[in-house]
């Protein structure tokens, strides 16, 4: 155990953290050059085109001290590479708790941002030793010296600690190694006590069945062993155990302090969730580990195939991913506009992205996704409450005693130039400012904001405004009261279901006249006069009218008096009349698209 360094790199998105995992499984020999390619550890393909990391990995490398040092141990480091986005922030969390080091990864020529100071406060609040390591020294734009003083005097680092690379050209690799080596300390545990393993992650193997990572806390694992998984009470003998070193090698044993994997031959990926605990079935562990919790959906969307015809290819993408991501729900829905459907439960924004974005590359189904939501708690006056994550699902207002939303902390780091714009955005969004502290040339303010307004335009506003150089960070923290209305569009009089919305009463008028506005536009001109409105019950809030089409029937006339011509025209106005009465309007998917966008 003495020499087995467990260490995670944490770092904001595009700081290098994938390129400088490839450089240490270069430099110790992990990977040979043959094999070796760019985000090696990123495996799926929506990671190496977004370059991003979606899926935490687990890599063992062995590492020995150059001939010159006087340390001649052969060491196994544990590199357990995280993803960088806050949708992903409890498999953070939990991948924390199995090492006792982090690398702080910062971008000398960005410098901290958001996440930067996210991971690093889970971190600190893990107990980890924390290496500060500047990467990208060879950039044009680099000022390592400037982002050094500036993380001093945000994390409280001295100067001896820093370490500067660059991941792309493999400067500083040797020395972030020794480094680890030297400060990261070793793991504690007992190791002839009863086996307990942490889960950090978990995946779907078509032979295997669930293969579970973990970090050996207590004792070993042998694969001849009878296992229990001490939070779903599920028992099973396991198919495999061994270590990934860049592939998955079997192994005899997984000893104290080690990280490697279980290969269960269960087929319910929802029986080894992040953060449960393993231990032998015959001398189990009298306790489980501590902070496992349930990931839960937080946003809520509807997926639809772009062709009717392909719902059960759709069926079959989102049962397959949700094997794979136990944080991804669904159940079935039916939309009159849009067809067969699911109704889906994800993280956040990106999760939402990468899941529609792995639908339509590794299964071939184009989707329709409608606008996302968030989950609302409504108590009925009858004292029970409820989830709501639709509008077809919220009672009547007469049946309702309160309602609460989601909150989120949400961190905005800024450089000073476009603090004005930034602070606008987050009002306009309902933002309540708790804090603001300047540091040289950046500002870091934080907000309380409604999770619904921060997963509406918020992010891509914040964007716009600064240039794509601010950066945030949020994280839902309560729930609070929230009027809440029901909206409901009627085109000539008629509700229709697809196109109803909850929307925060304040903004009722504005929301109910946009959308009446934009299907004003976009629908087309029937043989009658279409009346479109926005109403809450029976309340009108906005209204616009599509002019009917109109044949001149008394074109035909070229002479005789007027009364030809009144008569005319009465029987065209009873046809109208008729029409109306009778008259139905197709919200096309088009239609739909549109509105989505309000």
């Amino acid at each position: 155990m003495q020499n087995i360094r467990n260490f995670s790199i944490i770092a904001h998105i595009d700081h290098g953290k994938s390129t400088l995992a490839d450089r240490l499984l270069q430099e110790t020999g992990t990977v040979s050059a043959r094999d070796m390619q760019e985000q090696f550890l990123d495996n799926i393909d929506i990671e190496r085109e977004r370059g991003i990391t979606v899926k935490l990995q687990a890599v063992r490398m062995k590492y020995t001290p150059p001939t010159d040092a006087s340390d001649k141990n052969d060491y196994i480091l544990n590199l357990i590479d995280t993803p960088g986005h806050i949708d992903f922030s409890y498999e953070v969390n939990r991948a924390l708790e199995a090492c006792e080091g982090a690398l702080l990864l910062v971008d000398a020529a960005q410098g901290i941002q958001a996440q930067t100071l996210a991971n690093y406060m889970k971190a600190k609040d893990a107990g980890l030793t924390i290496l500060p390591v500047i990467n990208k020294i060879d950039l044009p734009a680099a000022d390592p010296e400037t982002v050094m003083l500036d993380m001093m005097e945000t994390f409280g680092f001295n100067e001896e600690d820093f370490i500067l690379t660059s991941a792309k050209t493999g400067l500083g690799i040797q020395e972030l190694l020794d480094a680890i080596v030297a400060k990261i300390p070793a793991p504690k545990g007992d190791p002839s006590s009863s086996p307990k393993a942490l889960v950090f992650d978990s995946f779907y193997d078509d032979y295997k069945g669930v293969v579970a990572l973990i970090r050996v806390i207590d004792g070993s694992f042998t694969k001849n062993n009878s296992l229990i998984l001490m939070q779903s009470g599920k028992d099973f003998e396991p198919v495999e155990i061994g270590y990934n070193t860049g592939r998955f090698t079997i192994s005899d044993s997984i000893e104290c302090g080690e990280v490697g994997y279980i290969a269960t031959g269960l087929k319910n990926i929802a029986f080894v969730q992040v953060g449960e605990t393993i231990t032998s079935a015959k001398t189990p562990a009298t306790t489980p580990l501590e902070g496992y919790k349930e990931p839960t959906p937080m946003v809520f969307a509807n997926l639809f195939p772009d062709d009717g015809d392909e719902i059960s290819l759709l069926r079959d993408a989102v049962e397959r991913l949700n094997l794979t991501d136990a944080a991804f729900t669904f159940t079935p829905i039916k939309s009159t506009v849009l067809g067969s459907g699911f109704r889906c439960g994800f993280l956040g924004l990106l999760h939402v992205e990468i899941i529609r974005d792995r639908i339509e590359q590794e299964f071939n189904v184009v989707t329709q996704l409608t606008s996302p939501s968030v989950l609302y708690y409504v108590t009925k006056t009858n004292g029970e409450t409820i989830s709501v994550q639709a509008p077809q699902d919220l009672p009547e207002p007469n049946l309702i005693t309160n309602i609460t939303e989601p909150w989120c902390t949400v961190k905005l780091y800024t450089p000073n130039e476009y603090l004005g714009g930034v602070m606008q955005i987050a009002k306009d969004h309902r933002g309540i400012q708790e804090s603001l502290e300047s540091m040289h040339s950046r500002t870091t303010l934080v907000y309380k904001i409604p999770l619904s307004d921060v997963i509406s335009t918020f992010f891509d506003r914040i964007k716009s405004i600064s240039s794509g150089y601010a950066s945030f960070d949020y994280d839902v923290t309560e729930y609070r009261p929230v009027n809440l209305v029901r909206l409901d569009i009627l085109l000539n009089k008629v509700k229709e279901e697809s196109l109803s919305r909850l929307v925060v009463k304040e903004r009722l008028y504005d929301v109910g006249e946009k959308m009446v506005a934009t299907l004003k536009e976009s629908l087309p001109r029937q043989q009658f006069t279409l009346p479109i409105q926005a109403a809450v019950g029976g309340t009108i809030v906005a209204r616009e009218t599509i002019t009917a089409m109109r044949k001149d029937v008394t074109a035909k006339l070229y002479g005789g008096d007027r009364t030809r011509k009144d008569k005319l025209l009465k029987k065209q106005k009873a046809g109208k009349k008729r029409m109306q009465e009778t008259g139905r309007v197709r919200v096309t998917p088009e239609v739909y698209r549109k509105i989505l966008g309000v």
